[in-house]
């Protein structure tokens, strides 16, 4: 499977960011790519950067919706996967959430952020309800993709839960801020969460310049050994290409040793 991970940044002009990330979409096809991914909240700015005002969550759209159809025609036109993120409403309440779109243009499924969090830059719990789909991992033209959309990579349980779910594949959506932790702790995190639960992981993130923050890029993808296999620059806007040999997976520590040793009957007063 050949992967792109698009890096780019993003203004208050969402119909100018949709293009942009269209035309992404389409650059990336023409380089081979079989399944594309955008970072969080790919086509909008960063409104957590802000305690939620009104006008900010009346930028929430719905899924699918204006957003999801586009990359949906682009997808089935290229024969590509899509993995978008976008603020999503759903009724009165709004998601942090990635539609997964199939190579024949299918909607499969939106995963919804499940950890909200809340610091300084990342007002998050004002602008987010806490997801409410659990961590489903989805049948794609071209493997078993799962999504950790950023706060939720940080839940070891949650990145397991799509181990478990057969993920071959995990997707993380991020708005990673320059200096927001120490230099190379998310990057050891990743490497950690695929070499434990055996499957690659895929972290793409926002770049540039915003009112509050400045996003970092350095998008990276790791194998089920725990290795970076390809890492896009800091403050680059860029499409990193990143080829996977799925085989790897059922050839993995994890797979052969750490999922079969598991003992899930002593964990349960543990985890509650």
């Amino acid at each position: 499977m050949r992967i792109a991970l698009v890096q780019q940044p993003a203004t208050a002009d969402r119909d100018a960011n949709r293009k942009r990330g269209l035309d992404a979409l389409t650059e990336a096809a023409r380089r081979g790519a079989h399944l594309v991914c955008f970072a969080e909240l790919a086509f909008d700015p960063f409104y957590p950067q802000s305690p939620a005002t009104p006008a900010e969550l009346e930028r929430a759209e719905p899924i699918p919706g204006p957003t999801t159809e586009m990359f949906q025609e682009r997808a089935a036109e290229l024969g590509v996967v899509v993995i978008l993120n976008l603020f999503e409403r759903d009724g009165e309440r709004t998601y942090d959430s990635s539609p997964v779109i199939d190579a024949d243009g299918a909607l499969l499924g939106t995963t919804r952020m499940t950890h909200i969090t809340e610091y300084a830059c990342f007002h998050e719990q004002g602008y987010y309800t806490p997801g409410d789909r659990g961590a489903p991992v989805y049948e794609t033209a071209c493997g078993r993709v799962g999504v950790a959309i950023c706060y939720d990579r940080h839940y070891p349980e949650y990145m397991r839960a799509l181990a478990l779910r057969g993920a071959q594949l995990v997707v993380v959506p991020q708005a990673g801020a320059e200096d927001e932790w120490p230099a190379g702790l998310f990057e050891a995190e990743m490497r950690v969460a695929a070499f434990q639960n055996g499957y690659f992981t895929a972290l793409c993130n926002r770049v540039g310049p915003e009112p509050r923050l400045t996003f970092a890029g350095q998008s990276f993808v790791c194998d089920p050994a725990g290795r970076v296999t390809a890492r896009a620059g800091q403050g680059t806007e860029e499409i990193l290409v990143c080829d996977l040999d799925l085989d790897e997976v059922a050839r993995s520590h994890a797979q052969k040793l750490f999922l079969r040793d598991r003992r899930p009957e002593l964990y349960g007063p543990w985890l509650t």
